[in-house]
This record gives C-alpha cells, sequence and structure tokens, in this order.
C-alpha cells in the first residue's frame, strides 16, 4: 500500500482524528456538502493545513478510502493466522469485509461516497479496482481447492457481488448495520454454491 498522506509530517493520531471526521461529515452532509471548512472543524485543525496536506477534498477522499483498505487488509491478515482450512479462509474474508469497526453506518455512507466518484477520478477508479481484484482473488484462490476452477470463479463473483449489495443497501437505508446478519447470509450462500458443486 501507498503511504496514505501526499505530503509526510502529520502525526498519526491526528491522520486518524482527520479520517474520522472526513468520514463523520459525510455521513452528516453527503460527500457535496462536506465541505474542507466542515472537515476540518470536526477534525479540529484548520483548513489551511488539511489544504496543505491534501490539496482538496477529492484526495482528502482518496487518502480516507487508502486507510480504511489498509485496515480491511490487516483485519483478514489478523484473521489469516488462525484460519486452517480454505472454508476457515473464506470465512475470514467475509468476516473482514463485515468487520465490525467498518459496517457501520458512517462507513458505508463513506464508502458509497467513494464508489460514486469512481467514474470521474482515475486514482479512485484504480484504488476501487484494486479492492475488487483482491476480494474476487482472495476468493478464488481459496474456492480452487473445494471446487472446479469454473465452479469458483462463478462462486467468487456471486459471493463478491453479494458482499458489495449488502454494502450498498446498508448505506442506503441508513438503517442499523447487522453484521452478524450479513456474515451468516454470505456464508449460507456460499455454503448452498459448494454443497451444489463438484469437489475438488
Amino acid at each position: 500500500m501507498e503511504e496514505l498522506m501526499p505530503k509526510v509530517g502529520m502525526q498519526p493520531v491526528r491522520r486518524r482524528q482527520l479520517i474520522d471526521a472526513t468520514i463523520e461529515t459525510i455521513h452528516l452532509h453527503g460527500f457535496a456538502d462536506a465541505t474542507i471548512a466542515r472537515i476540518s472543524k470536526a477534525a479540529g485543525m484548520s483548513s489551511g493545513i488539511i489544504s496543505h496536506y491534501f490539496g482538496g477534498k477529492n484526495a482528502l477522499l482518496e487518502a480516507t478510502m487508502r486507510f480504511l483498505m489498509q485496515e480491511l487488509r490487516d483485519d483478514y491478515m489478523t484473521r489469516l493466522k488462525t484460519a486452517k482450512t480454505p472454508l476457515e479462509r473464506l470465512e475470514a474474508i467475509v468476516s473482514t469485509n463485515f468487520n465490525e469497526g467498518q459496517f457501520t453506518q458512517q462507513v458505508t455512507v463513506a464508502w458509497l461516497s467513494f464508489w460514486a466518484q469512481v467514474p470521474f477520478s482515475k486514482d479512485l477508479r484504480r484504488l476501487n479496482d484494486i479492492y475488487f481484484h483482491r476480494l474476487e482473488s482472495n476468493l478464488r484462490h481459496e474456492l480452487r481447492q473445494l471446487t472446479t476452477d469454473e465452479r469458483a470463479e462463478e462462486i467468487a463473483a456471486v459471493i463478491a457481488a453479494m458482499v458489495d449489495g449488502i454494502w450498498v443497501g446498508t448505506g442506503l437505508t441508513r438503517g442499523r448495520s447487522d453484521v452478524a446478519g450479513a456474515r451468516k447470509m454470505v456464508m449460507n450462500t456460499l455454503h448452498l454454491y459448494l454443497a451444489n458443486s463438484p469437489s475438488r
């Protein structure tokens, strides 16, 4: 992963404050009205400091998404340490994508804002491609140990789409995020597909 900040010098604790303020401001006002002034006020920083490190709101959104993606990756690597079988590793992938710290109303809205800007930003599109490639690649790798390559491709595509669909639905409804329910729904679907697939 590349560095979170375009310029060096900001302390990690301040970075986290700024990321949290960006997410909360987008949740309260939407991306269009999440101005640097509002974000800086929520973070307790001056607009000038934020502009110095980022240069603008789009760069701040990109940095926020980088941060969230790195958090997911770190969580996945931690879960992998105790996952011994392909099925356990698949469960680790699903659990990571419905991480208790990120599968919240505030963060799902931030992800929706990120996805909405992807068609208009080369940098955000690249980040999005990394995210989707990593998810499907991890799923395919484990599924190929349980079923045929062709079936693994199909199941990976379905599960990835299901994960994203649940995230979008949660962000749009602004209801309470159900981490356990989301994980159960995806894992039940995964088990159904595997039960009707040829074994490796």
